[in-house]
């Protein structure tokens, strides 16, 4: 199970209610920011606007590859270590919003891991160090470090030595 809280709505759907949950000059900055980043061609800018703009945590000569999309609403419960490579228009998420309630979970991505192109990350997952990661995965819970794991959902498809 993803390590993720859950939060009640009643009444309309909880993504109706998003401005009760999230502040609206939040969300307006983070877009902002985020749609800029994910065209930046400059791994340390990129990287500095992640961590002084988004308040996200990301390690040294990690790479965030052309069009990865970071969680709008709460992009500072990511953490990615160190030498670290998203791949192409990569989806990280850390929220979740449902008819009734909304999820909110930390997505930590560890040292010297490697995110194929078009793969959506949930929120309350971690992937631990050294792990590869096939493209167009969805990753739905924890990989163990060393591990490669692919599909849909991601299944660890040969663990780590």
């Amino acid at each position: 199970m993803r390590r993720v809280e859950r939060h009640p709505v009643s009444g309309s759907n909880s993504l109706w209610q998003i401005y009760r949950t999230v502040p609206f000059l939040k969300v307006l900055k983070n877009t902002l920011v985020i749609v800029l980043a994910r065209y930046v061609p400059f791994m340390p800018l990129k990287r500095w606007m992640y961590r002084r703009l988004l308040g996200m945590k990301v390690g040294e000569q990690t790479a965030v590859a052309f069009m990865v999309m970071m969680d709008i609403l709460y992009p500072e419960r990511i953490r990615i270590g160190r030498n670290t490579i998203i791949g192409y228009n990569t989806t990280i998420l850390t929220h979740e919003y449902l008819i009734d309630e909304y999820r909110l979970g930390d997505v930590v991505i560890g040292d010297e891991v490697m995110i194929g192109a078009n793969t959506t990350i949930l929120p309350g997952v971690v992937i631990g160090d050294r792990v590869v990661v096939g493209a167009g995965s969805v990753v739905t819970k924890d990989i163990p470090a060393g591990a490669f794991a692919a599909g849909n959902p991601a299944r660890v498809i040969r663990r780590g030595e």
